[in-house]
């Protein structure tokens, strides 16, 4: 089944005349981003030469993507909108809340008993408002839309932040909050600050152990956590045509850890190769009838330093494998330095468990090569010294690979065949003895590996690789094993060393399902009524915000003032508070209870100005909220980095706080707050956050002069009885400070005259 052929018509058939105007009005060749960026503009064809890094631009996406953790609250804001049917395609994936404990038939099972109440909804809201439903089992979101749904030169956005994995079909796909999806499935255009390009010029061709993940681990090496942030990047070179479609996907899925907005790759014949094996060969025809068009400009491509702002080189053919971490993805070690940094820091020798998969690697490419060095260790009498998981990204993925026999070889070195879901990759695991955090290390072929996100214990030091240096680590059992150049005593007492992994891009005999687990929505979804059990503690209906109410913000207390790293996950914890996505309230007990606060360098104990005592950050918030006292977070670097979830911005709006004031932001969270009616600001001089004292009363005043481009002023009383003045910046535009004084986006699309 190929999906949405007459949409991908559409988008190409203005696609080169769009792309031609484009390049007349600005006057030079064009980098595919820009070529797809300006092909979705909400005007069509270009009347603005937009400045990178400047000029926010409204853009058409072709379809929006979401999650089943993510979609209760995109879909619960998108029922207040008052739409009748989504406005572009768009699909539901249930593939969150999967908790990876006995094994995949077990874990199924299990989850559409304990979650239940939140399939139902997702499947009736799904089929009343034309939305494509995939089942619990169907797979990792972004395997899925890989699959299916991806083409060269689309626009998509999705409420997750590896949405950027579809950058690998040559999509511009990028992680937005439930409100960004809301606004595009109502049928509205979608705000984007015209991105500053980062051009990746790739060389040489990968050999040996060396992968498509090694390419993004040392990226990230190179540009941190933060380097990418208002940036996309874009891949080239011959290098970049010789990395299979799927491995392009891995590069662009971590991409995320960078802060990028989303990363691409240019179509070539991996792709068409791709599109062909995967049923759509439709697909490939039409791609190759405007080829010119879905890559970048020859000249571009020959200097390539006059048209990005940033450019790194790297040859494919010396590069290393990487393993990054522990604690943050982007401190990469090539595994020729890792046993030497090991000892060194006294990180944990001993690997404990080994987990390959996640929406990052499990394609059947990923498969065959983790399978390549199991079965090594089976024929040369080896057995896996650490506990071994695989997760399979989809039903396509996982019958196939069953079908070939390659889950067998995994399972007769002692791993566990988990469900195609996220599971441990996102907290959604049941590890036996983690509540007892003891200090431990495991290896993952995923994405992040912040404090506490696999496993819930804080002393779990997660490292990230590629499949098959985590399955050969996994067989070694220490961190202090080089696969490249030593060897392993085997059961009979004697050195071996494993070969270099060998792997296909595609199963030769084709891939093969009997059931995708796909829903189609109805037809005409007038009548189906959307289902939510009464009193329920998972799923509960919105409330509008309340708009501003004309006055300055006068004697805030500051609720915690979070001291280094604070991702979402320490905002909002996914785990088990997962299964409270859909119900405010709820969730909101978890706001804030993993950010480190300043002056105790304790988390979840910040004081109560009314009363003295120390608290959790949730009841503290709740306790001024009651009391009609607004309150202030602070917050360091790069605040809110990781991943899309619009529940760390929702709930500190829900519990009364009315300014988030950081040294600086990460995109997609400094978005969803503006969304929700927040104000995200930053200090002026990095160095006021020093100023600010536990026991503050914070005035934000000139509220009624919130303009663009202009800072706002904040007077910091201290207990003392002297005052700091300090300057906020924002990067509100006049739409956005519409917003702000609506209550949130969504009141603004309530309001609109043509619901």
């Amino acid at each position: 089944m190929v999906f949405d052929q007459d949409l991908i018509q559409r988008v190409y058939g203005n696609f080169g005349s769009r792309i031609e105007s484009a390049r007349k009005l600005i006057g030079r060749p064009l980098s595919l981003t820009e070529k797809i960026l300006y092909a979705h503009l909400e005007e069509g064809t270009a009347k603005s030469v937009y400045q990178r890094g400047r000029d926010y631009v409204n853009f058409l996406p072709d379809r929006v993507a979401m999650q089943d953790a993510t979609a209760q609250m995109a879909l619960l804001q998108f029922m207040q909108a008052g739409r009748k049917k989504v406005a572009v395609p768009s699909t539901v994936h249930c593939d969150h809340l999967i908790m990876a404990r006995d094994g995949a038939l077990a874990d199924l099972a299990a989850a559409r008993v304990s979650n239940s109440e939140v399939y139902d909804f997702l499947a009736s809201v799904s089929n009343k408002y034309g939305i494509g439903f995939w089942k619990p089992g169907a797979g990792i979101i972004h395997q899925v839309i890989l699959e299916n749904y991806a083409f060269p030169g689309g626009m998509m956005i999705g409420t997750d932040s590896h949405t950027v994995n579809a950058g690998g079909l040559g999509m511009i796909a990028i992680g937005v909050g439930g409100a960004d999806a809301c606004d595009v499935m109502a049928g509205l255009p979608w705000e984007l600050r015209f991105p500053r390009l980062i051009g990746v010029k790739l060389t040489g061709k990968l050999s040996g152990w060396a992968s498509a993940k090694d390419v993004i681990l040392k990226v990230a090496g190179i540009l941190t956590v933060k380097g990418g942030t208002g940036c996309m990047l874009e891949y080239f070179g011959e290098g970049a045509e010789s990395i299979s479609c799927t491995g392009k996907g891995t590069i662009c899925n971590m991409g995320a850890e960078i802060g990028a907005t989303t990363s691409v790759f240019g179509y070539d014949g991996k792709m068409e190769s791709y599109l062909r094996g995967t049923g759509r060969a439709v697909v490939a025809d039409l791609a190759n009838g405007i080829k010119m068009n879905l890559v970048a400009d020859e000249e571009v491509y020959h200097d390539p330093g006059k048209f990005f702002d940033d450019l790194i080189e790297i040859n494919l053919s010396e590069l290393e494998p990487h393993i990054n971490g522990p604690f943050t993805p982007d401190l990469a070690t090539p595994v020729s330095r890792f046993a030497t940094l090991v000892k060194e820091n006294g990180w944990p020798e001993k690997l404990e468990v080994g987990l390959i998969g996640s929406c990052t690697n499990s394609s059947y490419e990923d498969l065959t090569r983790a399978a390549s060095v199991a079965k090594q260790a089976l024929n040369k009498n080896l057995k896996a010294k650490s506990a071994f998981t695989i997760t399979p990204g989809s039903e396509q993925v996982r019958f196939t690979a069953e079908r070939d026999g390659l889950l067998e070889v995994f399972t007769k070195i002692g791993g566990t065949v988990l469900a195609n879901a996220c599971g441990p990759c996102i907290g959604q695991w049941a590890r036996q003895g983690a509540d007892k955090q003891e200090k431990n290390s495991i290896m993952t072929s995923f994405n992040r590996n912040f404090a506490k996100r696999s496993d819930g214990n804080p002393n779990t030091h997660g490292f990230v690789a590629s499949p098959e240096i985590v399955t050969a680590f996994t067989i070694a059992g220490s961190l202090t094993f080089n696969p490249l150049t030593d060897s392993l005593v085997n059961e009979n007492g004697n050195p071996v060393k494993l070969d270099e992994p060998q792997g296909m891009e595609m199963p030769p005999d084709g891939f093969e399902v009997k059931d995708k687990g796909f829903q189609a929505p109805a037809e005409d979804g007038s009548r189906i009524q959307v289902i939510i059990k009464e009193g329920s503690d998972r799923l509960q209906l919105l409330e509008p915000f309340e708009p501003w109410d004309g006055n300055d913000y006068t004697c805030l207390r500051l609720l915690i003032k979070a001291r280094g790293k604070c991702t979402t996950d320490h905002i909002s914890m996914a785990g088990p508070w997962l299964k409270y996505r859909g119900h405010l309230d709820n969730i909101s007990n978890n706001m804030l209870i993993g950010a480190v606060n300043y002056f105790n360098d304790k988390t979840n104990s910040v004081k109560n100005q009314l009363s003295g005592d120390y608290g959790e950050v949730p009841k503290v918030a709740r306790y001024y909220k009651s009391n009609g006292i607004g309150s202030i977070v602070v917050g360091d670097e790069n605040y809110g980095e990781g991943s899309s979830r619009e529940h760390a911005a929702m709930e500190p709006r829900y519990l009364g706080v009315k300014v988030i004031l950081v040294r600086s932001f990460a995109r997609i969270h400094e978005a969803n707050l503006k969304k929700q009616g927040m104000l995200a600001l930053t200090f002026a001089d990095k160095a006021d956050y020093d100023k600010v004292q536990e026991d503050d009363l914070i005035d934000l005043v000139g509220l009624n002069a919130f303009a663009a481009n202009q800072p706002l002023v904040i007077k910091l009383h201290h207990k003392d009885g002297t005052i700091d003045e300090i300057k906020a910046n924002h990067t509100y535009n006049d739409n956005q400070i519409g917003w702000f004084r609506a209550g949130s986006a969504l009141n603004l699309i309530r309001m609109a005259k043509d619901i």
